[in-house]
């Protein structure tokens, strides 16, 4: 089978091919696999900073509040809202990740009062266990932190909180929502979803699971730029019943009377906290902007066709050189990364992006990441990938490299 022709002939097929070019790529030789980690530069982001701080803060100054930098967070969480199957009022772009971890695991463990237990799994990301195991301490709650797929056994009258990553940071295992989440409420207990690895990847419906609570980072598959402010969803009817433990400024009702007591502000706006971070708000809209223009269901479409493909070159070129494949094969539980397992793993992943040209990831113990981010990976790309990789092993490249890791992966 000559993969390089099929791969040519699927690109050339590709109806998504053209936003490629929406992107900055300044090295055509480059094959960029980790895009699950930190997404691409759009052009168009690259000229809107430079408008945000020449003109905007250069010129407008402070007027720049009251002319259009204080909806940012709401009008881009309403656009995040319709790639997470939300309403745009159920949405806010703020603060990181974790931070909006925190807040709303603290907010549903005060309103959970008299449940003692926190449900999670072990594919979770670790900091997020990390947060969970704080308000535990701070609540006196207990964690249970079980396998994958024995989520909803785990679920009794004492579950406060229930919360997963809806797709494995490791694995790229998808949790099914609609069903964890109907478990979670017949035990009594809320949901919280990390769609981090989720969102602008594959289509996601927090109002159709009935979810409670759920964030996400914008830096993956959304584009936004490295360290760009996160989101938080909390469904409607749930707004004005929980509090944001942090009070801050921007949560505050009527935050420009500069009272010196505290009181939320109706609905979702009681969720912010300190002043939103104006310049790495601004870089989150236009990636959020071309996801929306592609259409997450075609993105899906074309993410299934790429990792499905991947799968075969791992099956041709890689299985036979001890490569194991560390992520679901049915593509209905698999997102829109693969992990391969090897026992050499960082090394190879260390000789693929200093000696091939090739940039995937490494996640301990054994895996090395396959990001597919397919509004600009190509199928050409993968191939290459693939072909790179078997000629590292074949030519022992990556025994220059030590096992010893630091930093980075």
């Amino acid at each position: 089978m000559n993969f390089v022709e099929i791969a040519r002939e699927m690109d050339s097929q590709d109806v998504l091919v053209g936003f490629r070019d929406e992107f900055v790529i300044d090295d055509p030789e480059l094959i960029y696999l980790d895009g699950n980690s930190l997404g691409r530069l759009p052009k168009r982001t690259a000229l809107l900073m430079r408008e945000v701080v020449d003109r905007q803060w250069g010129e407008r100054l402070v007027r720049g509040w009251s002319e259009g930098w204080v909806d940012l967070p709401r009008r881009v969480g309403a656009k995040i809202a319709r790639l997470i199957g939300a309403q745009e009022d159920e949405v806010l772009v703020c603060d990181s990740t974790s931070i909006n971890f925190y807040k709303l695991t603290m907010a549903a463990l005060e309103v959970q009062s008299g449940r003692k237990q926190i449900v999670t799994d072990s594919g979770n990301f670790p900091s997020d266990v990390y947060l969970l195991q704080g308000c535990a301490k701070q609540f006196g709650h207990t964690i249970d932190i079980v396998e994958p797929e024995v989520v909803a056994a785990a679920l009794n009258a004492q579950t406060a909180l229930l919360t997963l990553s809806h797709v494995s940071f490791k694995s790229g295992f998808i949790q099914p929502m609609d069903i964890l989440t109907k478990a979670a409420h017949e035990a009594g207990a809320l949901t919280l979803w990390d769609l981090s690895h989720s969102v602008g990847a594959i289509p996601i419906d927090l109002n159709g699971a009935g979810a409670d609570l759920a964030v996400g980072c914008t830096y993956k598959y959304l584009n936004g730029g490295p360290g760009a402010p996160a989101f938080l969803y909390v469904r409607k009817d749930l707004q004005e019943k929980l509090l944001n433990p942090i009070w801050g400024w921007f949560g505050q009702k009527n935050a420009f009377d500069f009272s010196l007591e505290y009181t939320p502000a109706d609905g979702l706006q009681r969720f912010m906290a300190g002043t939103p971070p104006i310049l790495s708000l601004a870089a989150v809209e236009y990636g959020v902007d071309l996801i929306l223009e592609a259409g997450i269901d075609r993105l899906r479409a074309k993410s299934i066709r790429q990792t499905e493909f991947l799968i075969e070159l791992w099956e041709a070129f890689l299985e036979p050189h001890g490569f194991t494949l560390n992520s679901p094969r049915d593509s209905r539980h698999r997102g829109s990364h693969v992990s391969f397992g090897h026992p050499d793993a960082f090394r190879i992943d260390q000789a693929l992006i200093h000696d091939m040209n090739v940039v995937p990831d490494f996640r301990t113990p054994d895996n090395i990441r396959f990001g597919v981010t397919p509004i600009s990976t190509t199928f050409t790309e993968l191939v290459d990938a693939v072909l790179r990789t078997r000629r590292v092993v074949d030519d022992r490249l990556f025994e220059k490299y030590s096992a010893e890791r630091a930093g980075v992966t």
